[in-house]
């Protein structure tokens, strides 16, 4: 038997090295145990140790490497043996993974899918309180200098999966995250760590929660309340890490009063006037009360974004483009980002891209002016060669500084499909590099569990030199139009 005595919860590279040399050794899955050690210690138990790993080298597939990645972070004690038994079958068969019956496959994926959930959450729900630091604080700075704490619980072991999410996103700040099993801390240039805290430990409120809620007050829309699909994106366990959710039961009862006088009214079988007037009395009212104000907010939003400096594209750009349509739309389109043209006209999908994607969206049937078509970036990209702005494709930062905006946008309008136009659009969305030959034509699950459809840009169709092949990518270009559309309906 060979005892295997990894460093921490989340130990990849532990767990990597050691499961290659009982692998390359011929080691079965069940003469291995694993356990996670305190404080580090010696790599190996007590136990007969495995061989050196000084066999002839193999490779795995890139999937795998993938899939445990994340199913290390899962908190069920037998991930490290479920994983190295995957191994074991993809030494002796390399397409062990792509048995997508097996129970074994299926309940590593299912795992390392609730890791990406837990992740998300933590993304999402997650709140920064701004405290005082005292001298001599946990990162050394200065008497009463800016910093904010957080408080959250995670499921799994993610905190220093998720790290470098906030070191991006909050790059600027100096934070600490507090969690029972770990807490980590940002002074601007480098990131540490400490044991876990207490709730106690974190502050419980600040005045910049005021804004927020009021913002929220304005996107909560009664109109579209579904307790249960709320509660399921929301769970009640974050509840009382945020600001908002002190507003939910005033907001919901609300809503639900609302619901019930129209009931009432209908029983009634009032006359036209008094339903007209009626009618006229509930919009007056949304215009004043909490969650009828959505159109103010994305105009909030907009002026935020026009004046926007997260990522150095504007300091080149004519202005910001921002997203248009109803901020009811059933669709979702996210380009990559404006072009020429609509870098000079403020509005997306204006040049000879959009008026391409116009006429695909006609002949699908799907009405543009139904549906809301934003960018992945909102400021134009390019290199100048003598008079023209010849179109540069955004990197990874500028993606990710933008996703902020993408991630309002959504939030605001909600819609049931949300379709990626192109690998910069996926990425904004997903949060990482998609091949889009790969996931084309099927629905998939957003990180905040929405569906999202992955099709091609269509300045893609534009740049095909050969005419036979430019008629035959558009012609299924437009059939993801239809099928994205026939799917909306169906969600409605």
């Amino acid at each position: 038997m060979h005892a295997v005595l990894l460093a921490d919860e989340d130990d990849f590279e532990g767990w990597r090295d050691a499961a290659r040399g009982l692998a390359v050794a011929g080691v079965p899955p069940r003469e291995v145990t694993w356990q996670v050690g305190q404080g580090g210690g010696d790599l190996f138990g007590d136990e007969a140790p495995p061989p050196a790993a000084d066999g002839p080298a193999f490779a795995v597939p890139r999937a795998f490497l993938t899939l445990a990645q994340s199913v290390i972070c899962h908190s069920d004690p037998e991930r490290f043996a479920l994983l190295y038994t995957l191994l074991c079958r993809i030494r002796s068969n390399p397409q062990a993974m792509e048995d997508g019956a097996d129970p074994l496959v299926q309940r590593l994926e299912r795992m390392a899918k609730e890791v990406r959930r837990d992740m998300h959450k933590m993304h999402a729900f997650l709140r920064f309180r701004e405290v005082p630091e005292p001298d001599g604080g946990e990162t050394g700075g200065p008497d009463g200098a800016e910093r904010f704490v957080a408080w959250f619980e995670p499921d799994h072991h993610i905190v220093r999966a998720t790290a470098g999410f906030f070191v991006r996103r909050f790059a600027g700040m100096r934070w600490s995250i507090l969690t029972p099993e770990l807490s980590i801390h940002w002074d601007g240039e480098r990131l540490t760590e400490s044991p876990g805290a207490a709730r106690t430990d974190a502050p419980s409120g600040d005045p910049v929660e005021e804004t927020w809620k009021t913002y929220y007050s304005s996107i909560f829309n009664p109109a579209r309340l579904k307790v249960g699909a709320m509660l399921k994106e929301m769970p009640k366990k974050y509840w009382k890490n945020m600001p908002e959710t002190a507003l939910v039961a005033p907001l919901i009862a609300g809503a639900q009063g609302r619901e019930a006088a129209m009931v009432e009214a209908s029983k009634r079988k009032l006359s036209e006037a008094e339903v007209e007037g009626l009618a006229t009395a509930d919009k007056a009212e949304r215009r004043l009360q909490p969650g009828g104000n959505a159109l103010a907010a994305w105009e909030a939003i907009l002026a935020d974004a026009k004046a926007c400096t997260r990522c150095h594209l504007y300091k080149h750009a004519t202005q910001t483009v921002f997203g248009e349509g109803p901020l009811d739309a059933r669709i979702m389109f996210v380009g990559e980002q404006p072009g020429d043209q609509e870098d000079l006209a403020g509005r997306p999908f204006v040049g000879p891209a959009g008026q391409l994607f116009d006429r695909a969206l006609g002949e699908a049937g799907v009405d543009r002016a139904q549906t809301y078509v934003t960018n992945a970036v909102k400021h134009f990209k390019f290199e100048r060669r003598g008079k023209r702005r010849i179109h540069s494709k955004p990197e990874a930062p500028e993606i990710e500084a933008c996703r902020w905006w993408i991630e309002q946008e959504r939030t605001l309008i909600r819609p049931p499909v949300t379709v990626a136009l192109g690998a910069t659009a996926a990425r904004s969305l997903f949060g990482r590099v998609m091949t889009i030959s790969r996931v084309r034509g099927q629905a998939l699950e957003l990180p905040d569990g929405g569906e999202a459809w992955v099709t091609v840009h269509p300045s893609f169709l534009l740049r095909l030199p050969d005419p036979d092949k430019k008629r035959e990518e558009y012609a299924r270009f437009v059939e993801d139009l239809a099928r994205i559309g026939e799917r909306a309906k169906a969600l409605a």
